[in-house]
């Protein structure tokens, strides 16, 4: 998501469902992808910052201590990791990577996150967000030195997924296809079944990707948010995600979609979902993902000051602000 916006606790019986559906085994890119059920962990900032991505929890203090490093970070991300699954269920985290992050003794720290994932059983996507929020990468010298050193730390396990580019808007297709292959190539030991390929524009559209054969067994990543139009109906919202789609719903992630969930809305009901922009929305993309098995990483699971995000720090762990939201979340997981 490129700007900011003006974005209940979970029931004891769905919170107690949660651990037995756990998915933690990698997907390849030939099959149905609903088996990254995840969030995103976002900075507070928004993740196109010009410097170290800070994701919700994490403070900048442990950024720059020399006592508290790798181990606090690691610790933090323990108990948000563990409210993500337990009150959510989700299987998979969205983390946003630079080349001022990485490139970096920040990177080294904020490593602990991404280890407290993988130990908990969570995939791991992890997404390059440009700075200067012109839809290009900044620097292509200092991204592939970022590059090389994220592959290089998590290349071999097969729960992490690599994301080249977040929103690429300012390519062309051509030019983005041809960037995004370049990067396979660079990369080439890295199964294209771990690699998303962004949509083109603000990742809105993936028939382009998708039909472009030099980018043929990655998985593609799609945006929908309901920001983007005004209809109430789910059926006109399923024609606007379709259209989107194009015929790779099976290689598709949708690993950014979000609604309000702290302005009281209730997302569940059925017939009752059309006649608001949002629940309309919402629940169209879920029926939609749940019908075609596609995976769904929600924007965002944690993002202090975001209306749309599902849960809150209480404590070493999160509760979650809307359970009707987190219920029509997990029915577009296939739950």
């Amino acid at each position: 998501m490129q700007r900011s916006r003006s974005r209940t606790i979970i029931s004891a019986v769905i919170a107690a469902a949660l651990a037995a559906s756990l998915l933690t085994s990698a997907t390849p890119a030939s099959a149905a992808t609903n088996g990254f059920r995840g969030v995103n962990w976002a900075d507070q900032r928004d993740n196109y910052v010009d410097g170290w991505v800070i994701p919700t929890g994490l403070t900048a203090s442990d950024s720059y201590s020399t006592v508290y490093s790798y181990a606090t970070v690691k610790s933090k991300a323990d108990g948000i990791i563990t409210g993500f699954q337990q009150q959510i269920g989700a299987n998979t985290v969205r983390l946003p990577i630079n080349p001022q992050s990485v490139n970096s003794d920040w990177w080294g720290r904020y490593k602990g996150a991404i280890d407290s994932s993988l130990e908990h059983g969570m995939k791991v996507i992890l997404s390059y967000w440009e700075a200067n929020k012109d839809g290009y990468v900044d620097d292509t010298t200092a991204w592939n030195t970022m590059w090389d050193r994220v592959t290089g730390d998590y290349g071999g396990n097969g729960n992490v997924y690599f994301e080249p580019m977040n929103e690429p808007f300012g390519y062309s297709l051509s030019a983005w296809v041809s960037l995004c292959s370049t990067w396979l190539s660079r990369y080439a030991s890295i199964p294209r079944g771990r690699v998303l390929i962004s949509g083109t524009g603000y990742n809105d559209n993936v028939t382009g990707v998708g039909a472009a054969s030099a980018l043929s067994g990655t998985l593609l990543s799609l945006h929908f948010y309901g920001f983007w139009a005004s209809d109430t109906t789910r059926t006109a919202w399923t024609a606007n995600l379709s259209n989107r789609l194009g015929s790779y719903s099976s290689r598709t992630i949708i690993d950014e979609a979000g609604s309000p969930m702290t302005t009281g809305l209730t997302y569940t009901g059925g017939q009752n979902q059309d006649g608001n922009v949002f629940t309309a929305y919402l629940a169209a993309t879920t029926d939609l993902t749940r019908a075609r098995q596609m995976g769904i990483v929600y924007w965002p699971g944690l993002r202090t000051g975001d209306s749309y995000s599902l849960t809150q720090q209480s404590g070493s762990g999160l509760v979650v602000n809307n359970a009707s939201g987190v219920a029509q979340l997990r029915w577009g997981w296939g739950l």
